[in-house]
């Protein structure tokens, strides 16, 4: 049978790259010459630190711009997590590069795909929906469903046979 999986993978290269170009600026700008501004790149994390909370949201503009020129969609970053204090007058904020459907979205997907009464199923499989039909004609209008129902998320189509 026809088959697609539904995943949510950056291009963690780009990613990279992005993060490595931010912190080259901030070496360089004027603004941050004496300052504790810098970014570093974890396993999933990217972590920025400054002096105040401006100059984190400094750092940050910069990154945004830099993943946007790299074509790394901004969704991929989740900067949910609040700027916490360390030692001095220093602080940080850990931001997470999301990799993998999470479960609440995997649901939603599914019951999407249910509630549109196609001829297709949708099973989530650990990080990934895959999404089955008898016809490429349907599997390619539930990747349009899926597009326009599930705005929060990056999502990508891959693993497509026939």
């Amino acid at each position: 049978m026809p088959s697609f999986d539904t995943v949510l993978e950056p291009n963690l290269v780009e990613v990279r790259n992005a993060v490595d170009q931010t912190a080259k600026e901030i070496g360089t700008r004027f603004d941050f010459k004496g300052t504790s501004a810098n970014i570093d790149l974890g396993d999933k994390e990217i972590t920025l630190f400054g002096d105040t909370d401006f100059q984190i949201g400094q750092v940050m503009d910069i990154l945004v711009g830099k993943l946007t020129k790299r074509s790394v969609d901004v969704r991929f970053i989740d900067s949910s997590a609040k700027i916490e204090k360390i030692g001095g007058d220093k602080v940080r904020q850990q931001l997470t590069v999301k990799n993998g459907i999470d479960s609440d979205t995997a649901k939603k997907i599914q019951t999407a795909v249910k509630q549109s009464k196609m001829k297709v199923q949708a099973a989530i499989q650990g990080d990934t929906v895959r999404v089955t039909g008898a016809k490429r004609d349907d599997l390619q209008a539930a990747m349009a469903l899926i597009r326009t129902t599930i705005t929060d998320a990056p999502l990508s189509f891959t693993n497509f046979r026939d």
